[in-house]
Order: C-alpha cells, then structure tokens, then sequence
C-alpha cells in the first residue's frame, strides 16, 4: 500500500488528528486525503519493529515461504525513514538483508546484502519496481512510493471510503499508467490499490486482507499483491508488531546488513 508496505510494514499515525473533508473533489482535498494516508500508514509512533511471513504462490501454483524480521526508524515525521529487513527462512535465504534509507522527493537509498556470497549489492534506483525476492511485491511496495511522484485526483466516494485515481507525473521509471487507490474514511489505512497499463487493462491488485489495533494504532497485518495476468500471488502477514522502541540510528547501517542486530529484531 501500501504509497503503500510495508506499506508493506505499513504502520500507522495520526487518529488523535479530526479529518475534515469539503465536498469538491479537487486536486488540493486528494492531496490532502492521500497525505493524511501516508502519516497513518507509514510513520507510526517514532519507530516500529514486526515478524513477517511471506506465502509466494507462482503461475503454475509452486508455493514458497519466506520469513523475515523488520525494523524501522522514522528520521523525520513525513520525512526521511530507515528500513532493515533481515530474512531468517529458509535455510538458503538466512540472513540476507535489505536496508533502506528512503528520501522523499529523491531517490531512496538501497542495499542488499547476500550472506553466501558475501556481497553487498546497491539497488539502482530503476529497479524498485522489479520482484522484491521473487514475490509478486516490488521493492517499492516495501519502503512504500513516494505520494510527491504521482498526481491525483478523487474519482469516486461513499460514507465508508475514497478512491483516488493516481497518475505519475514522470512515466520513464515505472510499468503503469496510473492506479487507483481505496482508502478507508475511518481509519486512512488504503484498502486496494489496483494498477492499469497505457491500453487502461488492470494488470496488478494490491489488497488489504486484515487490520487490527496496535498500542491504539489501527495497522495492517495482512496484505496481497497478485499479477493478474499470469495468476501469481504473495500473501504477507505481519506479527509481533511493536511501536516506539527508541531504536537506534545505529542499527541502520552496512554493519547491520552484515552483523543482524538480534537484540533489536527479536521481540522480548
């Protein structure tokens, strides 16, 4: 969603704050809609720490799973944010990891290091929408798009949600024409995001599958990400989240990608 993830480790913000709407659906009320969004699903509380299982069902239905521990530090409320993510299953996959310093307005920052090589490999920047460890997510779904790179307008609404229509406004780096976006009126958390191609045929879904309440915070514990073309699918499910830590800025950095920090990625 989950911008989107976490999205993906999506995790949530802000319902203290009254949310207002006028009735014109003009582009400043979308804006303002998609960044109350954002806050609430991705900068919860001053850090946050989870357990992800990751189910990837492939086009001739072979399954595999993934499981990863993730932590996050917000650098600034809206603002800059740190991800480390380290995989502890399978056995082939252990302690690989990825880091991300992502960077409203610009490119974010991303590694990934692959422990049986040794090798610490930099993301490029026109990879973020490519298979996030053969999943059906993109590395982008992970530390979530940034609201500033699309237009959007509202195209529809009821008492329960919003759907805004989102248009990139720069098209070289990405494989969609736009999407539209579902966000729940109550809580800002999106719903569905669903992707079109430059002919208008929906090729992709995102889905919010389940929600629950953490240290008062509305979050998302379940996502799907399918490719409706060829069937493929990934079912992520969060565990064991936690919020407001105080992790340290430390813990963002190559010595971690290396070095997991265990006492930082395992709940007490």
């Amino acid at each position: 969603m989950i911008n989107w993830i976490n999205r993906f480790f999506g995790t949530l913000l802000l319902f203290s704050v009254p949310f207002t709407f006028s009735e014109s659906s003009g582009t400043s009320d979308a804006m303002d809609i998609i960044q109350r969004s954002n806050l609430a699903t991705v900068y919860a509380g001053d850090d946050g720490r989870a357990q992800a299982r990751m189910l990837i069902v492939d086009k001739q239905g072979r399954k595999q799973m993934r499981q990863f521990s993730i932590l996050r530090r917000n650098v600034e409320k809206g603002g800059d944010q740190q991800f480390l993510l380290v995989f502890s299953r399978p056995s082939d996959v252990a302690r690989t990891s990825f880091l991300v310093n992502k960077h409203p307005g610009r490119d974010d920052d991303r590694w990934l290091y692959l422990p049986g090589l040794d090798l610490l490999k930099r993301i490029a920047a026109g990879d973020k929408r490519t298979s996030f460890v053969g999943s059906t997510f993109f590395y982008e779904d992970i530390s979530g798009r940034d609201i500033h790179a699309d237009s959007y307008e509202i195209i529809q609404q009821n008492e329960a949600q919003w759907t805004l229509k989102a248009t990139p406004k720069d098209t070289s780096g990405v494989e969609f024409a736009y999407y539209h976006i579902s966000i729940d009126k109550k809580t800002l958390l999106p719903i569905q995001a669903e992707y079109y191609d430059p002919s208008g045929e929906q090729y992709r879904r995102l889905s919010v599958r389940k929600t629950t309440v953490v240290q008062g915070l509305p979050t998302i514990v379940e996502m799907k990400a399918e490719n409706l073309r060829d069937g493929s699918f990934s079912i992520n499910q969060m565990r064991n989240i936690e919020y407001s830590l105080g992790i340290p800025e430390a813990i963002f950095s190559e010595r971690s990608l290396r070095m997991p920090p265990r006492k930082w990625l395992q709940n007490q």
